[in-house]
């Protein structure tokens, strides 16, 4: 499951769980520290932000070359580019920093880091063996001429999933780079699959946009949203050449954040023949 469905709000897990280790690490932080009035919120807040701030700024330095030619990117956090092991770093300096300066917040700070950061790890070990348990479905799309493609069929080479619709912004917006990353990846299989609309209505807004149908695929009842467990447009699944899901990034992907989503698909193993 990619995204926790509220209502007609589609939120990401992995945003939701780092939310949920947060308030855990608060509430147990409190607790301990309610007999001594040390509160712990500001020196936990001061850790997120602080872990988040840095894991952005290692992302922007490893793929400095990819924000060259628009460095405004760089503050657009939407593409998802964040680093989790200097992030973790930046937030133990900044908790570290706190208990130094002030004692009393020794006690409450550790317990709810403690708390909070074994509800985050253990969750995110968990999704994390879900999404790699996850293979290529055994589902039957269309292209534009209306011919049968069998998913499952495309395992071999690393496969790259992209769903997405006419009517959403950020799909139309990180489609140039799904493309370039097409004729600068030959060895990656990229698959463009609509979710929910018709050939017609497809064809016309590639024609309007220039743009060739070449796996271009049609989900009409935006089966392959639901099996990975995304309500999320834009989502992009990948795959291994073994056919086993990787990554996935839900909302809009730059050059810089799929070069890195690449980089779990070239480590995985490659299989010569469909499982």
């Amino acid at each position: 499951m990619l995204t926790f469905d509220l209502g007609p709000l589609a939120l990401p897990v992995r945003s939701m769980l780092l939310l949920l280790a947060f308030a855990v690490a608060w509430a147990c932080g409190w607790w301990v520290g309610r007999r001594r009035g040390a509160d712990p919120e500001p020196a936990l807040f001061a850790m997120l932000l602080g872990g988040l701030l840095l894991a952005r700024l290692a992302f922007v330095a490893q793929y400095a070359g990819d924000y060259a030619a628009a460095p405004w990117r760089m503050l657009d956090i939407r593409d998802g580019g964040f680093l989790a092991l200097p992030g973790l770093l930046g937030a133990l300096l900044v908790g570290l920093g706190y208990a130094w300066r002030r004692p009393l917040l020794r006690r409450p700070l550790a317990a709810g880091v403690l708390a909070g950061g074994l509800l985050w790890g253990f969750g995110s070990l968990a999704l994390q063996q879900l999404e790699r348990g996850s293979r290529l479905p055994e589902l039957v799309l269309h292209d534009l001429a209306g011919r049968p493609v069998q998913l499952a069929e495309l395992a071999g080479q690393p496969l790259v999933v992209n769903l997405w619709a006419t009517w959403c912004p950020p799909c139309r917006r990180e489609m140039p780079v799904l493309l370039a990353a097409r004729q600068s990846e030959p060895e990656v299989r990229f698959l463009l699959v609509n979710q929910g609309e018709g050939a017609a209505e497809v064809a016309r807004f590639l024609a309007a946009q220039g743009l060739s149908d070449h796996d271009m695929l049609l989900d009409g009842t935006s089966h392959l949203g639901q099996l990975a467990g995304s309500r999320a447009l834009p989502t992009t699944l990948f795959y291994a050449a073994d056919g086993q899901l990787r990554h996935s990034h839900l909302g809009e992907l730059s050059t810089a954040s799929l070069k890195h989503a690449l980089e779990f698909v070239r480590a995985a193993p490659r299989s010569d023949a469909n499982p």
